[in-house]
């Protein structure tokens, strides 16, 4: 147990728990407010718990820091203690290298504040309703460094939470970092078409003649979620996420059939999993998972079970922005890198991160490197060719 330090959080009791079941399911719904993202909710941390796709084994220790007032669970960020940097998608392998070979300090074991193998900004930092974010944001600065020195751990990572809390972390001192993913952006648009009238006339062609396609070739999309979608989904799920990892030599299963199996029982209303399928025979030949939000879609895993020209545009781009759009959501995450979205209307846009390193040597290079590092981030967004018309 970690006590918060100064005046304005001495009323503050911090407390890390080993699972997000000790931090108690209700008192943990109560943190959540309706556009809370769906990988935040309790079904989705209970899920990757539960099932063991985080658990000390797979590098994953559970660490969540709940903090109490008058015994009263006031706000949550979930955490895990860390012995590699995999799953995370805010890349400090080099910082590592460097505490190791130039300063002669350990790196791992570390604190990361994030959810497991999710790239989607998002609040890292649960607050009850009515409670001041501000001054818990403090709260948890400050609690980081305790736990870190606790747990004899290097550095804690809060990775991808929103501009507004990264700035409260970065005002108690944390480093700011930026990175960069391509989102695409609801002005509100009335339809499909409406979107594309926005593209130059040759990049409209190329989009319809991409989506066109997979008309000729009698393949239809369909979405799966809520009441259409149940755990007997979990197998096809499966089976498309793992063609895809295995492809690539970094590629992990860091979710499993039981992950699936669990999440699409106890949450079918977030997730939205788009089919891809023979019009005729019903073979089902790939498809997209992601996390349906009431103000936005995140993209997480996509697969294909054979070979089809433009089939990963149109299932994870275009039916994602169609979808978006008849829901009238404010935007669609597709996930990290790729430049190739651009050319179909999702913009470069600034994720954060913000940190703590315990040694002091340690922190005031990777400061100096940051520096450096968010100018030529923000330059790269602020530069960037518009492929869109105003």
């Amino acid at each position: 147990m970690t006590e918060a330090r100064d005046a304005r959080a001495a009323a503050y009791e911090i407390r890390t728990h080993g699972s997000v079941r000790e931090l108690g399911e209700a008192a943990y719904r109560a943190l959540l407010e309706p556009a809370t993202p769906p990988f935040l909710r309790f079904e989705w941390l209970d899920a990757l718990e539960r099932t063991g796709c985080v658990a000390p084994k797979r590098g994953w220790l559970p660490m969540h820091v709940g903090i109490y007032e008058d015994g009263e669970l006031v706000a949550a960020a979930p955490a895990y203690v860390k012995g590699n940097s995999e799953g995370e998608f805010v890349f400090d392998h080099s910082w590592a290298r460097f505490a190791e070979a130039e300063l002669g300090i350990s790196y791992y074991p570390k604190l990361i504040v994030a959810v497991p193998f999710t790239p989607a900004t998002g609040p890292r930092l649960l607050v009850k309703s009515g409670r001041a974010r501000e001054t818990l944001a403090g709260v948890l600065s400050q609690a980081l460094a305790g736990i870190c020195k606790q747990a004899k751990l290097s550095s804690a990572h809060i990775l991808f939470p929103t501009a507004a809390e990264s700035a409260l972390y970065t005002e108690h001192g944390l480093l700011a970092r930026h990175g960069v993913q391509y989102h695409w952006h609801n002005p509100g648009y009335a339809s499909f078409d409406d979107f594309l009238a926005r593209f130059n006339a040759k990049k409209r062609h190329q989009i319809r003649r991409e989506r066109r396609e997979l008309e000729d070739r009698n393949i239809v999309l369909d979405v799966l979620s809520d009441k259409t979608l149940g755990p007997e989904q979990a197998d096809f799920i499966h089976d498309f996420y793992v063609a895809t990892v295995d492809k690539f030599p970094w590629g992990r299963r860091y979710l499993s059939r039981a992950f699936f199996e669990q999440v699409c029982s106890s949450m079918p209303d977030a997730l939205h999993v788009v089919v891809a399928s023979e019009r005729g025979s019903k073979k089902r030949l790939g498809g997209a998972f992601n996390l349906l939000g009431k103000e936005r879609l995140f993209g997480r895993y996509w697969g294909a079970l054979a070979e089809v020209p433009f089939l990963h545009f149109n299932v994870c781009f275009y039916k994602g922005v169609e979808e978006a759009i008849a829901r009238r959501l404010g935007g669609f995450e597709p996930g990290a890198g790729g430049e190739h979205k651009v050319a179909r209307g999702f913009e470069p846009t600034v994720t954060h991160s913000a940190h703590f390193l315990a040694d002091r040597r340690l922190r005031e290079a990777i400061a100096r490197h940051l520096v450096a590092e968010r100018t030529a981030v923000d330059e790269h967004v602020s530069e960037a060719e518009p492929v869109l018309k105003p």
